[in-house]
């Protein structure tokens, strides 16, 4: 019989798997690939999905800037914020929450560690949050007209629309998110123009040359929207939605995707040279040229596996392009012409 001493057990075999950090920063941001949690806050967080802040906070900076009105002075600097606070984690985690609340079903299949789908939060919850976002979006929309001294509120009549839209892309019986072409502008204008309508209305007047201009470059988010379409490919066609990659395949979709995100960024670039912005035009050129690049590397290669390393990449290029265009605008006169009716 052997005296040596019984082997230790191996640690590195029993040892408690180290919880993955960026499944837990995933789930914070409402990413794709999230971990799981049990704490009601950042359950409630990632309804409210805060990456999808980031594109309706610069909108809102790049409104403010196309007006040729804002200043780096106290008020000023304290109103964006509070329209950024609006536009972001208010209105925009209000979309996002009700999507969830009506995509439950996709979800199951598409993503089931989602808070709704994986049973973590009840639904009576998730309807008073939605609530308590709407409310608190258009109360902040009412008091910034009030500082703004807007006779018409149009700051509330944009968050009423946005809102509206944002509830009709995702509920019965129209959930414009069916089809693919109308439910991913809805989603780049909210994005993009809603945003940038409410930063220039705060500070200066919208006019209709902008509100065109910014409608044209939606179609450029709408590219943007149907990056997020691909990894819910197999839930939207069991279930029957129509999104661009269910209907064109995913490779065609993908060039789709970046057709849209490069044509009318190239259109602004037009825009631009024909305002007389030529330098503001170039910027806008060599900031698409890393974009097309991220697109050849990651997006119409596989879209479904490197959605979100292409977003991470190539986004900021696109955000930075649109304050360029912003810049050149406020600095053109265009903000000067033709006010809609909804500005003073």
């Amino acid at each position: 019989m052997s005296d040596s001493p019984t082997p230790a057990p191996n640690d590195a075999a029993t040892a408690t798997p180290a919880p993955d950090a960026g499944a837990a920063a995933r789930q914070l941001l409402g990413m794709k690939g999230a971990g799981e949690t049990t704490n009601i806050w950042k359950i409630r967080l990632q309804l409210m999905k805060p990456v999808t802040w980031i594109p309706l906070i610069w909108g809102v900076l790049c409104g403010a800037a196309a007006s040729g009105h804002f200043q780096w002075r106290p008020d000023h600097v304290l109103a964006s914020i509070a329209c950024m606070v609006m536009s972001g984690p208010l209105l925009a985690g209000f979309t996002q929450t009700i999507n969830d609340y009506y995509d439950r079903e996709i979800d199951a299949i598409n993503e089931p560690y989602r808070p709704i789908p994986s049973g973590a939060i009840p639904l009576s919850q998730v309807r008073v949050q939605i609530w308590v976002l709407l409310l608190a979006g258009l109360a902040v929309a009412w008091g910034l007209d009030l500082w703004a001294g807007h006779s018409t509120p149009v700051l509330l009549l944009l968050a009423l629309g946005g809102s509206f839209v944002s509830f009709i892309y995702s509920a019965p019986p129209l959930k414009l998110k069916q089809n693919g072409w109308l439910g991913n502008y809805a989603l780049g204008a909210s994005y993009i123009a809603l945003p940038w309508w409410a930063g220039q209305a705060l500070f200066g007047q919208l006019t209709w040359t902008t509100a065109l201009l910014t409608l044209a470059y939606s179609l450029a988010g709408l590219g943007i929207a149907v990056v997020n379409d691909f990894k819910s490919v197999e839930g939207d066609r069991a279930l029957g939605l129509r999104s661009l990659p269910v209907v064109f395949g995913i490779g065609k979709a993908s060039w789709i995707s970046a057709g849209m995100i490069d044509v009318f960024q190239l259109a602004m670039v037009a825009v631009l040279i024909a305002i007389g912005q030529h330098f503001a035009a170039v910027l806008l050129v060599l900031l698409i040229v890393p974009q097309i690049t991220f697109q050849d590397i990651w997006l119409l290669r596989d879209p479904v596996a490197y959605d979100v390393k292409y977003q991470a990449s190539a986004q900021p290029f696109l955000v930075l392009g649109m304050l360029v265009t912003a810049l050149a605008i406020g600095h053109s006169g265009l903000t000067q012409l033709a006010p809609v009716s909804l500005a003073l």
